[in-house]
């Protein structure tokens, strides 16, 4: 159990750290004031005060974290202005984060998201430009008997080229694609001798076990693959291409989880996959045991969830707030305090339904519940 809780906690606190620390940096760009940074909730376990009066801490329960402003009840909206700046003297109002103007308040709250992104961004350019990227040809070297690939077309031999319109650069993006597409039809660009095929393959969804060894429903087409020739073309690639290589890999990872969300909201996409902290604390530690840079991989794709998830427009989240400072901009004025006050009743319930959910998945993928 340790193995798992050790790189769980870990995960959650860099990529924590990494989302507040976007909000605290934009904050004091823009002198407003920052009294508490804190990594989780609950009783503080350590902590210590800047120079500039900011308190740093650790808590206890290490599901999240905050950064609270010198003089905001709520952290990020307020319509009562007239209220709160009564109560504060002229020095103090060059602090209130409520007081900014409105293009400055909007970076504050996106600085978090932002942050994820660019965390991910961080250790897949690392990773291809000290480690490599893999850009070995798929080949395919078996079609299963009467299996969907068979019934679609696929033959021995073919070179995929594309899957759903996106490249596969090497063997191990086939396997990515038809897991995260969501269409009952899947598209494959093939390459048979000197001709380029598309053909439209419906994938089988079976009960299997993932790499990790834990029970997933698995999207299979039926094929064997192998490298092209027989060999593994595996290179570390200089700043420009990693860059545009690990852009491609946060953008592509970004647009295929909203599909996929999507998906599940239309009843389209598997929900049992939908887990919460039990299960990402499971996959933290079985991935963690196969070394740094798996785990670090990981870090990047739940770094890139987290910043997604905080941009959804449900109050209490981020980006519930940027809809607030868009309806700011439309009306010319901030939504009344009993208005805000209303969405956020909305959000809570809303954030408790989707925790209630994932929680059951996490207890039912552990075998307390069939």
């Amino acid at each position: 159990m340790l193995s798992y809780i050790l790189p769980f906690i870990i995960l959650i606190l860099v990529v924590v750290f990494i989302h507040e620390y976007g909000h605290y940096y934009f904050a004091k760009r823009y002198g407003v004031g920052v009294t508490d940074f804190s990594i989780g909730f609950g009783k503080e376990i350590i902590g210590w005060n800047d120079k500039s009066g900011t308190r740093w801490k650790i808590c206890w329960i290490p599901l999240g974290g905050y950064v609270k402003f010198f003089g905001d009840r709520n952290v990020f909206s307020q319509a009562d202005q007239e209220k709160i700046v009564q109560k504060y003297n002229e020095v103090d109002r060059e602090k209130l984060f409520v007081l900014k103007p409105l293009y400055q308040r909007v970076l504050i709250v996106f600085g978090g998201p932002l942050a994820n992104f660019l965390l991910a961004l961080a250790i897949f350019f690392s990773i291809y430009t000290f480690v490599g990227k893999d850009f070995t040809p798929a080949v395919i070297n078996e079609v299963q008997k009467d299996s969907p690939a068979m019934v679609g077309g696929l033959k021995q031999n073919d070179i995929i080229l594309e899957i759903d319109g996106n490249k596969v650069e090497s063997i191990m993006d086939v396997s990515k694609f038809i897991t995260l597409s969501t269409d009952d039809i899947i598209d494959f660009k093939v390459k048979r001798s000197y001709d380029e095929l598309i053909l439209k393959i419906k994938p089988d969804t079976v009960l299997g076990e993932d790499n990790l060894g834990n029970q997933v429903n698995k999207r299979i087409v039926g094929i064997k693959l192998g490298a092209y020739n027989n060999q593994i073309n595996h290179i570390k690639l200089g700043p420009a291409q990693a860059i545009y290589h690990a852009a491609n890999e946060v953008f592509y990872v970004s647009i295929s989880s909203l599909k996929y969300i999507g998906a599940m909201i239309f009843g389209k996409a598997d929900t049992s996959q939908l887990g919460g902290p039990i299960r990402i604390a499971k996959i933290s530690g079985q991935v963690a045991e196969f070394g740094v840079l798996a785990f670090i991989s990981m870090m990047a794709y739940i770094s890139i969830s987290l910043g997604l998830i905080n941009l959804f427009p449900i109050p209490m989240l981020d980006g519930g707030h940027l809809m607030f400072y868009a309806f700011e901009k439309v009306l010319g004025r901030p939504l009344s305090q009993k208005t805000q006050e209303g969405f956020f009743r909305i959000g809570l319930f809303l954030l408790l339904s989707l925790m209630f959910f994932t929680t059951f998945n996490d207890l039912k993928d552990l075998g307390l519940f069939r």
